[in-house]
């Protein structure tokens, strides 16, 4: 059997974490068994759709690399094939017109409420004679569309990732509305998702629908409606939903928002997929955490995925993209960390690329997160900065002037400063002043940074010495602690 899986998600927002997630296991289903990977957009709730909210979901698809093979068909433009699906259940009496008003359904639901019985349609218009309908129809009501749901029946599927699941007909809530009351002169309106995706899952020979665990009842309806349309019922998997630290479904609240948001906290989307497929699935070798999405689909299956719902995990996400950009090589690294000095403010378009690449190396080591390089990085870019309680109390010992002085007349005689140069200069002025290296080396990071911990110092003061700023501040330094 040929695999066909689809992501179909609502353009009613920006593209979320649980939808990409979803994207991620279809995603590597199909490219595990050499299938299709299909995007469809249900954009039938037409006062919510918005096409920036489409660009949104397609872009970030993109950026975390999970690209589609058919696609992106929109719902708005298959309404012909379900009004023909309604027409079809209608005919063999499996569908017929509902004229209940909100009014009396709250009624309905108020009355099962105060005796203690779960909320539904009670099914009363399912055998409406045509004097009733045609009394109705003179109140000027329009109909709904219900599909007839046994009561009595036990609806039974074998779920990838959930073994068997069985629903009873009586927990479905009565007869299931599929299409909206019509809003012309047409018989009925807007067909309901539920029909519109097994309509679509069929005509597009769906194999394989992969989808969050909230969906378990929509899927016990559903199937009822593949038996009702003569189709091949497609194989169920039901992943675990993402949940907060408390265990309850993550939200907005939680501070986890849109992928969009998530690329501009400075998560590279390499390392995003990679920590969304560990949400709820293990590589085989469970020590493995890091690997690419090539890597994972040769050994994704269904089976692995957990029936618990998966913690999101903060830190354990960004270390996984620490990961990735501590071995990213300096030049890749650079180019994505532009934009972000740019929006802190930062010149780095008058900054030597060399110069840059050799900052990036530097503080590479320290990033978790894109965006961390902004702290990370300015001292480079601000000569104007606050020592730290421990680093004034270093500079206030005894001897640091004369070493920062003799630190000064060093620089100010070089007429260029490597490495070498460098170490051989501490040398000299541990040896003339006749103190410790240590001590040197700590008020020569003080002077610099305001700080006694920190990169590399030699690539930091050499980095500092090609801006010319190296003597500003220890002259600003040793001026602070002399007056």
């Amino acid at each position: 059997m040929s695999v066909r899986v689809r992501i179909a998600p609502s353009p009613t927002g920006n593209l979320h974490i649980g939808t990409a997630r979803t994207a991620v296991f279809n995603w590597l289903y199909a490219r595990g068994n050499e299938g299709t990977f299909v995007l469809r957009i249900e954009d039938t709730d037409e006062a919510r759709s918005r096409p920036e909210y489409t660009d949104n979901i397609k872009s970030g698809l993109e950026w975390l690399g999970l690209t589609w093979d058919e696609g992106p068909f929109f719902q708005t433009q298959r309404l012909d094939k379900y009004q023909a699906a309604v027409q079809t259940l209608i005919d063999k009496g499996l569908a017929y017109p509902c004229y209940c008003t909100p009014e009396e359904l709250d009624e309905l639901r108020e009355t099962q409420k105060a005796q203690g019985k779960a909320p539904g349609y009670d099914n009363r218009h399912r055998n409406l004679s045509d004097q009733a309908r045609q009394a109705f129809e003179a109140e000027g009501r329009k109909p709904v569309i219900r599909f007839k749901i046994d009561r009595d029946r036990t609806i039974s599927w074998q779920d990838s990732i959930r073994d068997t699941v069985s629903w009873q007909g009586e927990d479905l809530g009565g007869d299931m509305v599929i299409a909206r009351a019509a809003e012309g002169d047409e018989p009925y309106g807007q067909a309901l998702y539920n029909l519109a995706v097994v309509v679509d899952d069929i005509d597009m020979n769906i194999s394989h629908v992969i989808r969050g665990e909230d969906h378990i009842a929509n899927t016990a309806k559903q199937i009822l409606l593949y038996e009702a349309l003569d189709a091949k019922i497609p194989t169920f998997a039901h992943s675990p939903l993402i949940l907060n630290t408390d265990g309850k479904k993550l939200s907005k609240r939680d501070g986890v928002t849109s992928i969009d948001d998530f690329r501009k906290m400075g998560f590279l989307p390499e390392a995003l997929v990679n920590y969304m497929t560990l949400l709820g699935w293990t590589f085989p070798d469970s020590t493995k955490e890091i690997f690419t999405l090539d890597e994972a689909a040769k050994e994704f299956d269904l089976e692995r995925v957990n029936k618990a719902g998966a913690k999101f995990d903060w830190d354990k996400l960004d270390w996984i993209n620490s990961q990735y950009l501590h071995q990213m090589p300096a030049d890749k690294l650079t180019d994505l960390l532009i934009p972000y000095w740019q929006e802190a403010g930062y010149e780095v378009d008058k900054m030597d690329r060399s110069w840059l690449e050799q900052l990036t190396a530097l503080t590479a080591p320290t990033l978790n997160r894109l965006t961390d390089v902004i702290q990370e990085t300015s001292i480079f870019f601000d000569d104007s900065f606050d020592y730290k309680e421990e680093a004034m109390d270093l500079l206030k010992q005894e001897g640091v002037t004369a070493v920062i002085a003799e630190i000064i007349e060093g620089v100010n005689n070089a007429a260029s400063m490597t490495e070498e140069d460098a170490k051989a200069l501490i040398k000299q002025v541990t040896k003339s002043q006749k103190v410790k290296k240590g001590l040197v080396m700590r008020s020569l990071r003080a002077s610099l940074t305001g700080e006694l911990h920190g990169p590399d110092l030699i690539q930091t003061w050499l980095l500092l010495n090609k801006l010319g700023s190296d003597t500003t501040r220890l002259q600003q330094t040793l001026n602070k602690i002399s007056g």
